[in-house]
């Protein structure tokens, strides 16, 4: 695999591996880019033509999320224009700017395949195979040993976390809020939860109808919840307080903030 080739294409990746620490894990990671951002074009397709700009705003939010992880500083940059207006009802806006969301988008899709040896490079010349497949974790409903779960909409986010935790806990992934509330519900009273991060922005049912659901049945202190979110503003962070949750971080966050938030989460569940 050549970095220059990444870099020649507009990738910062220095500013990535403040994530990924180290380009293996970047390498390791990269490819679930293609996964996500394939899924995610269909539905902004979707939602733009239908005009619906709440839930244009959650995918075009974590295609944002998806470019800052692996230092795609354009499309995270025309991400994040099409998020603040779509949250502002900006129709014109985001049928003018589209095209070019897509064409960014798609542009890295090849950059990436290329990078992996999925494609042949510009210049006719094949790159390296990759040497290890982006790990898919499989959803377990009912869990039989102490497990962290993750209710994220990225599968980046989702398998990064799992790849921290892999000597230590499983790790148990959901999607979108209505997985995460089924997940909690069939594990109440099993007591092998230690810990949840939890996303606000998710398609359908969100972070906050998974923190209403827990308050309703009391189950902060068994399963306690630390939020991960992009979306750090005032509003936000005090509606989230409101719940009995441990702690807040925002996205993009390195191996090191996930560590300490879930060990503070692990700890206030010991605790009580």
């Amino acid at each position: 695999m050549n970095v220059e080739f990444l870099k020649q294409n507009g990738v910062d990746v220095e500013k990535s591996l403040e994530l990924f620490g180290d380009m293996q894990t970047y390498n390791d990671t990269i490819g679930e880019f293609i996964l996500g951002a394939s899924s995610k074009l269909p539905k902004l397709e979707e939602y733009k033509n239908g005009k619906d700009m709440n839930n244009y705003a959650i995918y075009v939010h974590s295609l944002k999320s998806d470019a800052k992880y692996f230092g795609f500083t354009k499309l995270a940059e025309l991400a994040y224009n099409q998020e603040m207006k779509s949250k502002a009802g900006d129709v014109y806006y985001i049928y003018n700017t589209y095209d070019e969301l897509v064409a960014e988008t798609n542009r890295l899709i090849h950059v990436v395949k290329q990078y992996l040896g999925q494609e042949e490079a510009e210049d006719g010349t094949e790159t390296s195979e990759q040497e290890k497949k982006p790990t898919i974790i499989a959803n377990r409903e009912i869990y039989m040993e102490p497990t962290i779960l993750v209710a994220d909409d990225s599968n980046i986010v989702r398998n990064f976390v799992s790849r921290i935790f892999s000597d230590t806990y499983k790790v148990g992934v959901a999607k979108d809020g209505k997985e995460a509330i089924e997940i909690i519900k069939s594990n109440i009273g099993n007591n092998n939860i230690k810990a949840i991060l939890l996303d606000l922005n998710m398609p359908e049912v969100d972070g906050f109808a998974v923190l209403e659901y827990m308050k309703e049945n009391k189950l902060f202190t068994e399963m306690p919840v630390s939020i991960i979110s992009g979306d750090s503003s005032k509003e936000t962070i005090d509606k989230a307080f409101t719940y009995q949750i441990v702690d807040m971080i925002k996205k993009p966050f390195n191996d090191t903030d996930i560590k300490r938030v879930v060990e503070k989460t692990i700890y206030f569940k010991e605790m009580n």
